[in-house]
């Protein structure tokens, strides 16, 4: 790109957000983004968190219009804690191959099929599972919610093996999986990663728990991602290979700035682990919304009913 161009590009990023400020002044409406957003999308949010944090953001807060930078289910979580607001979604295919891999149809199904299991599913699914839950954890809370869940009682964990099999194996609970799997967290290299380890030996490896288990073990630190992010402002080394979506190294290195950050290939060597579903949402995209209206979240008031109560279980279990 020439000079010129890159002036240009600029200037409209600039005039882009401008605009976007000014609409979401007129509307009452706040940006939410998840910490795996472009970075520019980061940058002009009025919050960045995990999905959880997000729409916990988006129920005690005053604004009449959520525009919900992540994924559908994300946004779809604030919708059913705010039912009453109007959630926007900047792109609509923006889905997930892990909520993909759990359909409500065949979730069902499999519940039938073991009648007597309390069923907790991972806050990465769809609305519908969410309603067929007794339970709603996130990466970061699965462990002790699970651990709080009386002993005679058999679980169902959803939608994610590697998460649930961590979870398993910190909990001491044993768990009934079903055998879903994000497509990011799945790619990382082990080879990758063995030799950036013998290249950069005093760096540590941090995880997120979706990834396999043969990177689990190669890992210094595992957490969700709000929790990977505390880890490298807390920790005294300067050097971290990352084991997620690379969009959160925007923060790090923004909390961080002096500490390096470096990025796992995936299986066909390449730095491309990044969810090409949370890369859909643009700043063009977040405009369109906010002159549309559209589009927006839309759920049936007796789904929103059934999946407000194993999330309420998980808020009251948190406390």
């Amino acid at each position: 790109m020439t000079s010129t161009a890159k002036q240009k590009s600029i200037q409209n990023e600039k005039d882009l957000i401008s605009e976007i400020k000014e609409l979401c002044l007129k509307a009452n409406a706040i940006i939410l983004a998840h910490y795996y957003q472009a970075p520019e999308i980061q940058d002009i949010a009025d919050f960045i968190g995990d999905s959880l944090d997000l729409s916990r953001k988006a129920a005690n807060n005053d604004a009449d219009i959520i525009i919900f930078c992540g994924v559908h289910f994300m946004a779809e979580t604030a919708k059913i804690l705010s039912p009453n607001k109007t959630v926007l979604l900047p792109d609509i295919d923006a889905g997930c191959s892990l909520a993909d891999d759990c359909p409500a149809e065949e979730f069902q199904k499999f519940r039938e099929e073991n009648p007597d299991h309390y069923v907790v599913s991972y806050i990465n699914c769809t609305a519908e599972v969410k309603a067929q839950s007794d339970l709603i954890c996130t990466s970061s809370n699965a462990v002790s919610l699970v651990e709080k869940i009386p002993k005679d009682k058999k679980i169902i964990f959803a939608p994610d093996k590697n998460l649930g099999r961590w979870v398993q194996k910190n909990s001491g609970r044993k768990l009934k999986l079903w055998p879903g799997s994000c497509i990011v967290h799945e790619t990382f290299s082990e080879e990758a990663l063995l030799k950036l380890k013998y290249k950069h030996p005093d760096a540590k490896v941090i995880a997120h728990p979706e990834c396999s288990q043969n990177l689990l073990v190669l890992s210094d630190f595992i957490g969700s991602t709000s929790k990977l992010l505390d880890f490298v402002s807390n920790d005294y080394s300067d050097t971290y290979m990352v084991l997620t979506e690379p969009g959160i190294i925007h923060q790090m290195k923004k909390k961080e700035p002096n500490k390096n950050f470096i990025e796992v290939p995936d299986i066909d060597g390449c730095k491309c682990n990044e969810c090409p579903y949370m890369k859909l949402n643009t700043l063009e995209k977040i405009l369109d919304c906010l002159k549309n209206n559209y589009p927006s979240i839309e759920l049936d008031p007796k789904i929103i009913k059934k999946a407000y109560q194993p999330i309420k279980r998980m808020l009251d279990m948190s406390i």
